[in-house]
C-alpha cells in the first residue's frame, strides 16, 4: 500500500469538505494548484515564453523522422566528404585513427572451459594465427578481389560515416588456389531500397524487412545502384539476415542506432551539414577577397582631348576596338587600356580580414563538438601547450576507441566467427564441440581486436608512466605493448629475441646493458657499516 504524505492526506481531505460546502472555491483551488503545478515544470516544454512560443518540433518515430531526410543527408553528406576541406578532415581523422592499418586479430581461447593446459591453448591460437592469416591477408577474402581484410574494415568504417550504414555481405566464393570460400562483399546505402521504391509499411523500412520483434528478417538489394546513368532493368532480390538451416548470418548491416526501433542510419556529418556548408561558402568569399585584394593592375586612362589630337581614326577605332573586348577581369602585373572619358572606381575590400581566424575557429569549435572531436584534433593544430594538446589527444583517443570497439564487434568478430566454422568444417581446425555445444563455441572464438596506437607526444614521460603502471600490477606488458604502438608483446618479444641472439653471436653487447658496461665500476661496501645509520663505525 503507497503511504501518502501527512500533508498530501490532509490537503485532500480540505479540498473535498470545501467541494461540498462551497463547490466554485473548490474548483478554484484546483485551478490554482494546476497552475503552480505547470510553473514548477521544466521551462524548456512551456509555449508562454518569447524565445518558445513558435517552437514546436514534431516528435515523429525514430525511422518517421529519417525516411524522408536520409536520401538529402546521404547526398549532401558525400559531397562535403568530396568538397570540403572539414568534413573530408573529420572523416579522414576517424579512419586513420579507429582502423589506421586494420584492427589486427590474435586468438583468445577459454582454455579453462576447453579443459585445456597453458601451452595446449598457445599451440592452437598460433595455429588459428596462421589459418587467419592465409585468409585475411589475401585479396581473394574481398568478393571483388581488390582488398585485403584489413582495406575492407577501413573500407566499411568509411563508408558507415559518410552513408550512415553500410551492409557486408558473406557469401561463399570457390577461388583457385584458396582453400576458403568466405567472402565479404560490401553493398552501399543506396542499394538497399525498398522493391520498387514502394513507401516504407509497418514489416519494411528502407529496404530491411523485420519480424515481430522488429529484428531483421531480410534485406531487400537491387541489382544495381540507383546512382548510375544506367538504370533499365534494376531488379531487386531478397537476402535472409540469417540462414533458414544453420543460422548463419548472411549480411551484416553497420550503422549507429541512436533510437530504438532505428531500421536504417544517418550519416555522420548530419549534424553539421549545414554549418559546414555556410562554412565553406564563407571561407570561398574571404578567399576570393583576399585574391581580388592581392591583384594589381595598371590602368591606362585617356583624356578625350588629347585622344583625338594624338590620333588618326584608323589608331582610334583600333585602340577603341581593344578596349571594348576588356571584359571587367583583373589579373596581377595585367595592364588595360580604359575606353577614353572612362574611370575606374574600386572598394578596397581589406582583405585578409583579421577577424576570419578568430570566427572561424568558433565554428569549428560548435563541429568539433558534435563530431566529438576536440578543436585541435579536427584542424591539425597542437600550438597551445603540452597539457592542451594531451588532454585533447585523451579526449579523441577514448571516442576512437569506441568506435573501435564498435568495428571490431559488429564487423570483424562475426566475420572472424564465420571463418572459424568454415575452416572446422573444412577439418584444417580442430574444436571439439564446436557446433555441438554453444558454451564450447563460445571458448572457441574468444578473440581481441587490436590496432594502431595513438603515439605520444612525450615518449619519455608516457613510457616512465607506462613503467609504473607494470611495476604497480595494474597494467601488463602486453596491453601497454598494445596500447603504444598497436603490437603485441609475444611479436616484440620473439623479434627481441631473435636479435640478441645475432648481437651475441656477432660479439655485441646487449642494448639493454650498453650503459651499465660504460658506467664507472662499484665500489665494494666496507664490513663495518652500522646498520641502524648507514656510516662507518671503527
Amino acid at each position: 500500500m503507497k503511504i501518502q504524505p501527512l500533508s498530501h492526506a490532509l490537503g485532500n481531505a480540505l479540498d473535498r469538505a470545501i467541494g461540498v460546502v462551497a463547490p466554485k472555491i473548490a474548483a478554484r483551488r484546483m485551478q490554482a494548484r494546476g497552475l503552480m503545478a505547470m510553473a514548477d515544470g521544466y521551462h524548456g516544454g512551456r509555449m508562454d515564453r518569447s524565445a518558445l512560443r513558435n517552437w514546436r518540433p514534431g516528435a515523429g518515430s525514430a525511422n518517421s523522422d529519417t525516411t524522408f531526410d536520409r536520401a538529402d543527408l546521404r547526398a549532401r553528406s558525400r559531397d562535403l566528404a568530396r568538397n570540403n576541406p572539414t568534413a573530408c578532415a573529420a572523416i579522414n581523422a576517424n579512419v586513420t585513427s579507429v582502423i589506421g592499418t586494420g584492427l589486427s586479430m590474435r586468438p583468445r581461447i577459454d582454455a579453462t572451459t576447453l579443459g585445456l593446459t597453458e601451452e595446449q591453448a598457445d599451440a592452437i591460437e598460433a595455429e588459428i594465427d596462421r589459418e587467419w592469416r592465409l585468409w585475411a591477408h589475401s585479396q581473394d577474402c574481398d568478393a571483388a578481389r581488390t582488398l585485403d581484410f584489413y582495406g575492407l574494415q577501413a573500407q566499411a568504417f568509411r563508408g558507415m560515416l559518410e552513408s550512415g550504414d553500410i551492409f557486408p555481405m558473406l557469401p561463399s566464393i570457390q577461388r583457385p588456389g584458396s582453400p576458403y570460400t568466405l567472402a565479404v562483399q560490401l553493398i552501399e546505402a543506396d542499394r538497399v531500397s525498398n522493391p520498387g521504391r514502394t513507401a516504407d509499411s509497418d514489416s519494411i523500412v528502407g529496404g530491411v524487412e523485420f519480424d515481430t520483434y522488429g529484428a531483421p528478417k531480410q534485406y531487400h538489394i537491387s541489382n544495381k545502384h540507383p546512382g548510375d546513368l544506367r538504370q533499365a532493368g534494376m531488379t531487386w532480390t531478397a537476402y535472409p539476415a540469417f540462414g533458414a538451416k544453420t543460422g548463419r548470418r548472411n549480411v551484416l548491416h553497420l550503422f549507429e542506432q541512436l533510437r530504438p526501433g532505428q531500421a536504417r542510419g544517418v550519416p555522420f556529418l548530419s549534424p553539421v551539414i549545414e554549418p559546414l556548408r555556410q562554412l565553406g561558402t564563407y571561407t570561398d568569399a574571404e578567399l576570393q577577397a583576399a585574391v581580388i585584394s592581392g591583384a594589381f593592375s595598371v590602368f591606362i586612362k585617356m583624356d578625350p582631348d588629347a585622344f583625338d589630337t594624338l590620333f588618326e581614326s584608323d589608331a582610334k577605332e583600333s585602340i577603341i576596338n581593344g578596349a571594348s573586348k576588356w571584359d571587367g577581369s583583373i589579373a596581377s602585373g595585367k595592364a588595360v587600356n580604359l575606353l577614353p572619358g572612362e574611370e575606374i572606381s574600386s572598394a578596397n575590400p581589406g582583405r585578409p580580414n583579421s577577424e576570419f581566424d578568430p570566427f572561424v575557429a568558433s565554428i569549428f569549435k560548435q563541429i568539433g563538438m558534435a563530431l566529438e572531436l576536440p578543436f585541435e584534433v579536427l584542424t591539425m593544430s597542437f600550438a597551445s601547450s603540452y597539457s592542451a594538446a594531451r588532454a585533447a589527444l585523451l579526449i579523441a583517443w577514448r571516442v576512437f576507441f569506441k568506435r573501435r570497439t564498435f568495428i571490431a564487434s559488429r564487423f570483424c568478430q562475426p566475420i572472424y566467427e564465420e571463418f572459424l566454422a568454415e575452416a572446422v568444417a573444412m577439418g584444417r581446425l580442430s574444436m571439439p564441440g564446436f557446433f555441438a555445444d554453444p558454451i564450447a563455441r563460445q571458448a572457441w572464438i574468444g578473440a581481441e581486436w587490436a590496432g594502431d596506437g595513438p603515439g605520444s607526444i612525450d615518449p619519455h614521460k608516457e613510457v616512465g608512466a607506462a613503467e609504473k603502471r607494470v611495476t604497480l600490477g595494474i597494467s601488463t606488458l602486453d596491453r601497454e605493448s598494445i596500447a603504444f604502438d598497436g603490437v603485441d608483446w609475444e611479436t616484440k618479444h620473439r623479434q627481441q629475441t631473435k636479435e640478441l641472439k645475432a648481437r651475441r653471436a656477432a660479439g655485441m653487447s646487449d642494448p639493454g646493458s650498453a650503459g651499465a658496461m660504460n658506467a664507472p665500476p662499484q665500489q665494494p661496501e666496507p664490513d663495518n657499516i652500522d646498520p641502524a645509520t648507514g656510516l662507518p663505525v671503527d
